[in-house]
């Protein structure tokens, strides 16, 4: 059985001060959501005062990006070490503003998730296909483009540690979201490249998480189907008690 993961990305929002207030109110709403893990993806900056509000609780903390090497004179860049050593568990790889904004490819998101792995983290995999892609027939061509280029170069001891996020990039802060129907449709395909690549067994321990402007009025009916193990949730995350209601779906 595999156990949902509902995971809070602030993207650049909030200060640190802001985040220790956020996480407290947060926390006494969802003490009690033994059903799923409840992961909060905070700024760099912000990922000490994150990691402090909650401990004690049942929440963890992640980074919403990682560098590939250890060390080194990479001006701006953090490692995974330096992510577990103050506390970190996740880390989202390869979210499609990092690739559209930032120049993520499939070759670094490969290096990040290995390079997360091998430190212990745990890997959240961003795949998606744009509006136009999606109209044109090719979102399968391009998941598997995604899977195969960022994932299918782990071995199956490092899938096994992988989370991986289906969000189609037209419905991330659009207020557009795919109809449960569609993310199911996307989610199985992805479930048959892991299949194909690594065995019927990771295929159902897999988690693939949804992401695109879900929402406390649409959680219900994205995760009544069996092949969504949980949500990558945007501004919605942002409010605690919005973010209790996503979990406590």
């Amino acid at each position: 059985m595999r156990k949902p993961v509902m995971a809070g990305n602030w993207k650049m929002y909030k200060t640190a001060a802001e985040t220790s207030a956020a996480i407290a109110k947060l926390a006494p709403m969802v003490a009690a959501a033994s059903h799923v893990e409840v992961v909060i993806c905070a700024p760099f900056v912000n990922l000490p005062a994150a990691v402090e509000a909650a401990s004690s609780t049942n929440i963890e903390i992640g980074a919403q990006d990682v560098f590939w090497l250890k060390e080194g004179a990479y001006t701006g860049e953090v490692s995974a070490q330096m992510l577990t050593a103050i506390g970190c568990r996740w880390v989202i790889v390869g979210h499609s503003e990092r690739r559209h904004y930032f120049g993520e490819t499939e070759e670094t998101v490969a290096k990040k998730t290995a390079a997360a792995l091998e430190a212990g983290l745990k890997p959240i995999v961003c795949v998606g296909e744009r509006l136009e892609q999606r109209e044109s027939g090719s979102t399968e061509a391009v998941l598997e483009a995604q899977f195969r280029g960022g994932l299918a170069g782990l071995t199956p001891e490092q899938f096994a540690g992988v989370a991986i996020a289906y969000e189609p990039v037209w419905a991330i802060g659009t207020g557009k979201t795919a109809t449960p129907e569609m993310a199911a449709d996307a989610h199985s395909f992805l479930r048959e490249q892991i299949r194909l690549r690594f065995g019927a067994e990771a295929a159902e321990a897999c988690r693939i998480l949804y992401g695109g402007s879900v929402k406390p009025d649409n959680v219900k009916a994205l995760m009544a189907q069996p092949e969504l193990d949980g949500a990558l949730v945007g501004g919605a995350s942002l409010d605690p008690a919005s973010f209790a209601s996503i979990v406590n779906f």
